[in-house]
């Protein structure tokens, strides 16, 4: 039996599969468009000019999205999860209902206010973190990944809170590249299709085309520019559902679970806050593979938020310091969730409520 490093390694290498096949299929669709139906069918020179303008102007944004979504790496939980040393060995020796108490007393401190169904604080056995509000841990990325959305083979990555503004944008922009595609090699498919078999335009009725190599080409390009925009379409329209409620695919399946119960809305701020979530406060950089998203994916505002006295109380007192990464650091507890919903905001009491705009 090979050992567990080669096969690991193997199946890295396989995971790349489905990202060499998209890049192959947008590489043909790329020669294909450019050279044999705008270089060798079109005949009128402000219509290819025209064409291929727009063209790479869908082609650079799919592209530079596409990217964006596979090298950003995934982001995962700090070192403030963590437990110390000592709790760590005290874990690891007691049984589930002791682990229990270990969990709570470390919690404490820590925006952390979903739990698992039985109402236990969520821990990853496997790296060994409190697991923060909306992260999950990916089998395949080996690793807990904050505001886990799913693992996509398509781009070889985890898509989570530090790629999914550029996963939305990806499948926007993959959309209008097949939609432009198919829109535009429409008239000359038909006439392929209706194809004569002479060698030069001029010899061919005036709705047909000659039966040239860029036939095979343009027949195929509209074939798959169309086949891939009406899958893309469903996921996309999906990932903007998802978006105006503010929660991730995983969410969508199984409502995260609150101190006061299950609740599908309970990160639902509103239509408007839900998409400032993902896409940031600067509507100039909304259609740019740029990140803008709100927050540092530890915390994240709710609309009805139960504390414990003494997490107020810690919550309160403590000043935050930044994270290696830059981020705000997860420790501030009130501050992330309470000031980040201007104007918004009662008095802090054993319940802190936050009232938003009515969800459907």
């Amino acid at each position: 039996m090979a050992p567990h490093h080669v096969l690991k390694c193997c199946q890295r290498s396989l995971a790349w599969i489905p990202v060499i096949f998209i890049n192959l299929v947008v590489g043909w669709s790329y020669y294909a468009y450019v050279v044999e139906l705008c270089i060798f069918t079109i005949p009128n020179n402000a219509e290819k000019i025209s064409y291929l303008v727009v063209f790479h102007l869908f082609f650079i944004m799919f592209i530079w999205s596409y990217w964006k979504t596979i090298c950003s790496r995934p982001a995962s939980p700090s070192k403030e999860f963590c437990l110390a040393k000592v709790e760590k060995e005290q874990y690891e020796k007691e049984q589930p209902d002791a682990q229990q108490d270990i969990l709570k007393k470390a919690a404490v401190g820590l925006p952390v206010y979903t739990r698992t169904g039985t109402g236990a604080v969520r821990y990853c056995d496997h790296c060994q973190v409190i697991k923060p509000d909306r992260s999950h841990h990916c089998s395949t990325c080996d690793m807990c990944v904050l505001k886990m959305d799913h693992h996509c083979p398509w781009v070889n990555n985890c898509v989570g809170f530090s790629n999914y503004k550029f996963f939305v944008l990806f499948l926007a922009y993959s959309m209008l590249y097949c939609v432009f595609i198919a829109a535009t090699v429409l008239q000359y498919f038909i006439k392929f299709w209706t194809h004569c078999r002479r060698r030069s335009v001029g010899d061919c009725p005036q709705n047909q085309l000659p039966d040239t190599h860029a036939k095979f080409h343009v027949l195929f390009l509209f074939f798959v520019a169309a086949m891939f925009f009406i899958s893309i379409l469903s996921l996309f329209s999906y990932h903007l559902w998802l978006v105006g409620k503010n929660r991730t695919t995983i969410e969508a399946f199984r409502a995260p679970v609150f101190r006061n119960g299950p609740d599908k809305n309970g990160f639902s701020l509103g239509f408007s806050r839900n998409v400032l979530e993902v896409f940031g406060d600067q509507k100039k950089y909304w259609m740019f593979p740029i990140y803008t998203s709100h927050g540092d994916g530890h915390s994240f505002a709710t609309r009805l938020l139960t504390l414990d006295p003494e997490q107020i109380a810690v919550g309160l007192q403590i000043n935050g310091k930044s994270s290696e990464d830059g981020l705000a650091s997860p420790k501030h507890v009130l501050g992330n969730n309470i000031n980040h919903i201007e104007g918004h905001q009662d008095d802090v009491a054993q319940t802190v409520t936050v009232t938003m705009e009515r969800e459907s």
